[in-house]
């Protein structure tokens, strides 16, 4: 592991600290690493938007907006190629939370996002970007077999699946 030293004034060290207390960090190196890694992910996704990444996108939006919901999930339809899962939460009577797992081409998660987040009525919205490499070494998918429980002794089908490897 590398040794480095940096210097900052008092007030942002102050201040730094108490971010550490908050998220519970145990000392300043381990959450220096963290902000780094976050720098360095976010710099990594913009300047290779060609790559690959999974992501999360999370917005809230008000379900009493007039076609909201139903337009909210027909662009996740046309785009079932990206999304990999939603969670809804209702938050209170009017507002509620989502929460999109996607994964894909950076350039078409971050177009999706965009578009879902520019519907009339979603606020809050947050995607955060992991860069990945595809198959893990591997440039295509592959197949091979897994156990199903519920086949009982059948023929068990390949499924071609592909393998993503966080690039940090």
């Amino acid at each position: 592991m590398e040794r480095i030293t940096i210097s900052i004034d008092s007030a942002l060290a102050l201040e730094f600290d108490r971010l550490i207390a908050e998220r519970g960090y145990k000392n300043r190196s381990e959450a220096v690493r963290d902000l780094v890694r976050s720098h360095l992910e976010a710099a990594r996704t913009v300047q290779s938007p060609a790559g690959h990444c999974v992501a999360n996108l999370s917005y809230v939006y008000n379900h009493h907006e007039r076609d909201l919901a139903e337009r909210l999930t027909a662009l996740q339809h046309e785009q079932h190629d990206l999304t990999v899962a939603t969670l809804h939460a209702h938050l209170d009577h009017d507002n509620c939370l989502e929460s999109v797992i996607l994964r894909g081409a950076t350039s078409a998660v971050r177009a999706f996002s965009d578009a879902l987040m520019a519907e009339r009525g979603v606020r809050h919205g947050l995607l955060n970007v992991v860069a990945v490499e595809v198959g893990a070494g591997h440039t295509h998918a592959h197949e091979h077999p897994h156990d199903h429980p519920h086949m009982h002794g059948q023929d068990k089908p390949a499924h071609t699946h592909i393998h993503l490897k966080p690039k940090t």
